[in-house]
């Protein structure tokens, strides 16, 4: 399965970053959920995900604070048998930002121990592509988001255990 991750936190992503995954029939769409999720470095997963599909099909969680009625099946039980070669769906993660993924069926299954040299027991990435965003624009550990970067240390702010970090020799 290709997923490409199309727009997030109202960016469209150009040349799109994606993923190749390995996955079964067996597997559970919350299964490939987390799987996306950790390919495509999400960190803070207190959010919630949906996949749509083109006939109106929704797998998820429902929130029952944000509107009872909705309907989705449940994506703990939901298979991915139900997908069919070629077939096209999204996955979105976080209902803020709208982190919207096109994800694509291959047309032909491969082997994964072929291919990953294992049969794992969920959905894994084994190929990819693109820069991921951070999940919240964020640019260092203390960026706030309104600061300039900091000057580039040129390696100096690190432990000398490889050649060039550390102290610059005359310095």
């Amino acid at each position: 399965m290709k997923v490409e991750l199309i727009e997030g936190r109202g960016e469209h992503f150009w040349p799109r970053p994606g993923r190749l995954f390995a996955a079964a029939a067996t597997h559970s769409f919350a299964q490939l959920a987390s799987a996306i999720d950790n390919a495509f470095a999400r960190w803070d997963r207190s959010h919630l995900n949906q996949f749509a599909f083109g006939d109106g099909t929704r797998i998820g969680l429902p929130d029952p604070d944000f509107d009872p009625d909705d309907q989705f099946l449940d994506e703990r039980v939901a298979k991915l048998s139900r997908l069919k070669r070629g077939e096209q769906f999204t996955y979105v993660f976080d209902f803020g930002d709208d982190w919207t993924h096109l994800c694509t069926v291959g047309k032909s299954p491969i082997d994964p121990v072929q291919s990953l040299g294992i049969v794992p027991d969920g959905p894994v990435p084994y190929f990819g592509w693109g820069s991921l965003p951070d999940q919240y624009g964020r640019r260092w550990a203390d960026d706030d988001g309104e600061a300039a970067s900091p000057e580039d240390p040129n390696l100096t702010d690190l432990p000398p255990l490889q050649p060039g970090w550390g102290r610059q020799l005359g310095g």
